[in-house]
């Protein structure tokens, strides 16, 4: 590949869309800081995710993107506070017309996106990628443009970080889980489970019967307590999975307080439990245990959607061969439950 001068002082990363897909980008965000540790990151995020960018150790200032439909004299507002940035790169790592035509007023001299439909016009480096095959990860696809990037600028032995992604300090971890514990009355030793039903619309889902079947059918050596999660708007659906619940153990948090607070709930969870959903993604990002619910259609499958944690510590389930690729409802709770109780809550 030929080796390019880029000037590496500043650099944009784009990826403003939703939640789970910018904790995605998580794995790309710390390969280039890990390789260019003197090099400026910045961020253009959708505003919902800016607390999360704002936690992430390898984003050193997080910009905020308007709407789409935004008029014209908003857009080019947003391109001249980029111009005045004097951003050296810019790594988009899932672009539209918008942000493409954005980011060349912008006068970024290197632009590297994905070979996408018209937006890849507004690049000059595009990286052929086929994301709708679905054969990787979409952190993967994400990695790839960074990688594809700090090899255009010659930049050898390219860090290829390790999760956690995320994390908190043990000791206010500790104390959060402690107080929580207290406040629920739930016995120090068990494992905190959390099952999220709620899915912001992002992908098909568990029923929220099914959820409630699954959690009674979990087993544990020393005990376990489920926290049904939710987050705005969610707080019904993970109240009929609580009634539903019955005798076993369980709470209901609802996060009030901000992605950041949610994010500090996340990280003590011995398990978590959900759909293909932001949440989920910050759980990987954390590297906590999950246990995830994907359709089999090509665009969503689990793979495609992979979390971010390692590989022992992740498990997905998906309609069986011969069921429709999104009918949820053919996915076994009872075996699922088998299956996560014997890898995540026995010893």
């Amino acid at each position: 590949m030929r080796q390019m001068t880029i000037d590496l002082k500043k650099i944009l990363v784009v990826r403003n869309d939703k939640l789970g897909d910018f904790m995605l980008a998580w794995p790309a965000l710390a390969t280039l800081k890990q390789s260019l540790p003197d090099s400026e990151i910045h961020a253009l995020v959708n505003p919902y995710t800016a607390d999360m960018a704002r936690l992430c150790p390898s984003i050193d200032r997080v910009i905020l993107d308007i709407s789409p439909d935004d008029g014209l004299s908003c857009q080019l507002a947003l391109a001249k506070r980029l111009k005045q940035q004097n951003y050296d790169a810019a790594v988009t790592l899932f672009s539209t017309t918008r942000i493409g035509w954005l980011l060349l007023l912008a006068g970024i001299p290197y632009r590297l996106a994905p070979a996408t439909k018209i937006a890849q016009l507004f690049y000059h480096r595009r990286l052929t990628q086929r994301r709708s095959r679905s054969e990787k990860p979409e952190y993967a696809y994400n990695q790839d443009l960074a990688i594809h990037f700090l090899q255009d600028a010659g930049i050898g032995n390219i860090a290829l970080p390790e999760p956690p992604y995320l994390e908190f300090d043990a000791t206010e971890a500790d104390q959060l889980r402690r107080k929580f514990c207290e406040t629920h009355r739930i016995p120090a030793d068990h494992a905190l489970v959390f099952i999220h039903p709620g899915s912001g619309g992002s992908a098909n889902n568990l029923g929220l019967d099914q959820y409630a079947e699954l959690g009674r059918q979990l087993r544990s050596t020393q005990g376990h307590h489920i926290v049904v999660s939710a987050g705005p708007g969610e707080l019904d659906q993970a109240a009929a999975v609580a009634e539903k619940l019955g005798d076993t153990s369980h709470t209901i948090y609802h996060s009030t307080e901000g992605l950041e607070r949610f994010a500090r709930h996340i990280a003590f969870a011995d398990l978590f439990i959900s759909g293909s959903t932001g949440p989920l993604h910050i759980a990987g990002a954390l590297n906590r245990n999950t246990a995830a619910f994907y359709p089999r259609r090509r665009s969503a499958t689990s793979l495609r959607w992979q979390t971010v944690n390692s590989a022992d510590k992740r498990l997905a389930f998906s309609p069986p061969e011969g069921a429709e690729q999104e009918d949820m409802a053919s996915i076994d709770v009872a075996t699922a439950a088998t299956e996560i109780s014997r890898r995540f809550l026995r010893d």
